[in-house]
């Protein structure tokens, strides 16, 4: 796993360019996608494609080899990068080149077959400006599409200058491009052989899909009689027809352009001659148009991966990045940190896994936090968390530490932590996801408990141990949780307009009891008949470990607790964005369908079910009066991801409170990634930009107001401030409220 020590390095030297320029995609993909009326229509057509393309992917691999063949191509299908490699190797032999032109190709960056050429006394020249930067500085690509997006220009103007010597130093932009182009150009023009990738293989043509930013593919097939194209078996799509929803999608998804600088259709061999760029008199005509082609399919583990549930929409990636530049981490890291040996971003622990193995994916996967920031920006509707998460489970229980001792509640055996192939996750993250139990012993135990881990011995315990941060702030344990508080309450609602259990979530039951009364308070004002009955944790916490048993085991007996009441008629409200989440999303992995779809059609976020309650003629004079209170509002990530943090604003704005809304997308402290000592700098760095927003002039005099918990905890961290949860802001009784 890469430490805190080797991120505080990365994010001191790339941070800032990365963190520039993948924001800069990021809100390009908004613009650019908000132009597309029917954006969501092709992202489903997409996947549709994908979906079959990879059910019939053996079927379409021999239909594209008989049509490539009749053409006059070769199709080799590689089992392995040094298979792949061994061909490359003869096809460059027996053309007796020694040259290569290349456009860019993550896939041939899998395989090495750089190295493989190079090892043969070829000279390999990458066309593609950012591959040519790594190529020249001996660097790998940090980006799927953007290779060199850690590379300020100034550094780029360092290295080329230092290597290069021009007669005139380099500085700005169009100088460097201008050097870059006429010394490839040099190169390309003594190539005899041009490699390319190719982002989607057509099989009832054999059509090659290149999406170029440069054009540079282009050149290196036109400058040489001998192509050879590298590819996944994953690229390969029934028809020439059904690259039109890709063509629209993936500029648009990573760079945020409407379309890529070039699309390229080339049904090899190509009939065209082969060009000689020094020679601008020979008519093309007379040019030799016969050229050589050789499509080299790889394998390399992805049929495994096609056999594999889990990690099987995988290969319906289009390489687009849009995973990475949604990142907050990836934003912060890059993917040097963010990635294994060949891919990086949110979808690389799938490819790394299938390809490479659990060992690479485990160097990088804890910076996956499970936002769900990814699942709406990803064109192909790709399950990025939850590939993660079962990836982080299967770490988990392959190479997880074992110890001698131990502690009541975070044994490997308890809950059902330990699965039938053996294995366990660390102790740290058993704590963590099984933070239930500490809550529990904490409440009960409240107040000494607080006092005794916030004393320096105990601090000192749980970062040797546990790992948790010392600079962090620990939560709070309530001697009374809410589940009590509401047992001893008298309180009815007669003739109640609707009838409503709320669900006693574990930080609002045992430390942000507040704004479970405020809640409760709330929606018995609007005419909510309300119970808060005994439940357990939603099992949030053991799936952001990768303890997916236990998770599944806190599923059960969470819908145990819940469906009975709602069987009686009553709706389930969730205060806590990410358990609703979990409800809608990550529920139907873990439960019978038939419960999931039950409790998913009656869950509410609590001002998702206010908003409604006011819609529906409940009276808002029932609620606590902004009278132009200005209030600056961040939404959770995950409730972003359902669309549920604009209820939240309409109420209060319905209220009358003067609401700016945050549009930083991410707190960073993603729950208990924020107290972990390997990347509480990440969480603080990613943190700071809302901070920032919210210490500007026109905010900082705000009431900070978000809706998840880790963002409270992290506003409350990194501002001098206190930040509350937006119902508190609507109970005329909070204790907050009469304080102010």
């Amino acid at each position: 796993m890469t430490d805190a020590a080797e991120l505080r390095e990365i994010m001191s030297s790339e941070g800032e360019a990365v963190g520039v320029n993948t924001r800069g995609f990021n809100r390009g993909r908004y613009e650019s996608t908000a132009r597309l009326p029917d954006y969501e229509q092709l992202k489903t057509e997409a996947r549709t494609i994908k979906e079959d393309a990879i059910e019939r992917l053996p079927a379409l691999v021999d239909q594209l080899r008989t049509t490539i063949e009749s053409n006059g191509g070769t199709v080799y299908v590689a089992d392995d990068a040094d298979d792949a490699n061994r061909y490359v190797r003869e096809v460059v032999a027996d053309r007796g080149a020694s040259r290569v032109a290349k456009s860019k190709s993550m896939t041939s960056e899998e395989i090495e077959v750089n190295d493989a050429l190079e090892a043969d006394g070829v000279d390999v020249v990458e066309t593609d400006l950012g591959e040519w930067v790594l190529q020249v500085a001996d660097e790998a690509p940090s980006h799927i599409v953007a290779p060199a997006i850690h590379k300020s220009r100034e550094a780029i103007a360092d290295l080329f200058n230092e290597r290069f010597d021009p007669e005139e130093p380099l500085e700005t932009a169009e100088e460097l491009t201008r050097f870059a182009r006429d010394h490839l150009g040099e190169l390309v023009d003594d190539a005899e052989v041009g490699m390319t990738g190719a982002n989607f293989i057509t099989a009832d043509t054999g059509t090659l899909a290149l999406v170029t930013s440069e054009g540079n593919a282009r050149k290196t097939v036109a400058g040489t009689d001998t192509q050879i194209a590298v590819a996944g078996v994953e690229k390969v799509v029934p028809s020439v027809e059904d690259l039109r929803p890709f063509v629209e999608l993936i500029g648009r998804s990573g760079t945020g352009q409407d379309i890529t600088s070039y699309v390229s259709l080339l049904t090899p061999p190509v009939g065209t001659p082969t060009v000689d760029f020094a020679d601008d008199e020979t008519p093309l005509s007379e040019l030799d148009a016969d050229r050589e082609f050789h499509l080299v399919l790889i394998d390399n583990g992805r049929m495994a991966m096609r056999d594999d549930e889990e990690l099987k929409e995988t290969l319906y990636c289009i390489r687009c990045s849009a995973c990475s530049n949604s990142c907050a981490n990836f934003q912060e890291v890059g993917g040097h940190a963010f990635g294994g040996e060949t891919y990086s971003g949110g979808i690389a622990t799938g490819w790394e896994t299938g390809i490479e193995g659990l060992d690479t994916a485990a160097e990088f996967n804890d910076l996956c936090t499970g936002c769900t920031r990814c699942v709406n920006a990803c064109p192909v509707g790709i399950d990025i968390p939850w590939i993660n998460t079962v990836v982080r489970d299967r770490i988990n229980r392959s190479d997880g530490e074992r110890f001698d001792f131990l502690v009541d509640g975070l044994t490997p055996d308890a809950e059902g932590r330990e699965d039938d192939d053996g294995g366990s996750p660390p102790l740290g993250k058993r704590f963590f996801g099984n933070f239930e139990t500490v809550a529990k012993l904490g409440s009960a135990t409240a107040p000494l408990s607080n006092w005794v881990a916030d004393t320096g011995l105990a601090r000192r315990a749980m970062d040797r141990v546990l790992g948790i941060d010392p600079r962090r702030e620990l939560p709070s344990f309530e001697r009374e949780t809410l589940v009590e508080w509401f047992a001893d309450r008298d309180a009815t609602v007669d003739d109640p307009v609707r009838r409503a259990v709320l669900y006693p979530d574990l930080y609002t039951n045992h430390v942000q009891v507040e704004r479970g009364k405020a809640a409760v308070r709330v929606l018995e004002a609007l005419g909510v008949d309300v119970v808060v009955p005994p439940a357990p944790s939603s099992g949030r916490a053991p799936l952001s470990q990768g303890m997916i048993a236990t998770a599944r085991d806190h599923a059960e007996r969470v819908t145990d607790a819940l469906l009975p009441h709602v069987d009686d008629g009553r709706e389930v409200v969730v205060i806590e964005p990410s358990d609703h989440a979990l409800f809608e999303r990550e529920y139907e992995r873990l439960l019978p369908a038939e419960r999931h779809d039950r409790l998913r059609a009656n869950s509410y976020e609590v001002l998702e079910y206010v908003y409604g309650l006011l819609e529906n003629g409940a009276s808002a004079d029932a609620l606590a009066e902004g009278a132009g209170e200005r209030v600056a509002y961040h939404g959770h990530c995950q409730q972003r991801t359902l669309g549920g943090d604009a209820y939240t604003t309409a109420v209060l704005e319905r209220r009358g409170f003067d609401v700016a809304t945050s549009d930083v997308e991410c707190c960073g402290m993603a729950g208990s990634f924020g107290y972990k000592r390997d990347y509480y700098e990440v969480s603080v760095a990613a943190g700071e930009e809302l901070a920032a927003q919210f210490t500007a002039d026109d905010t900082e005099d705000r009431t900070v107001v978000a809706s998840g918990t880790s963002c409270l905890d992290q506003l409350d961290h990194l501002l001098d401030r206190e930040s509350r949860h937006p119902v508190q802001l609507l109970d005329d009784r909070s204790e907050e409220r009469n304080v102010r």
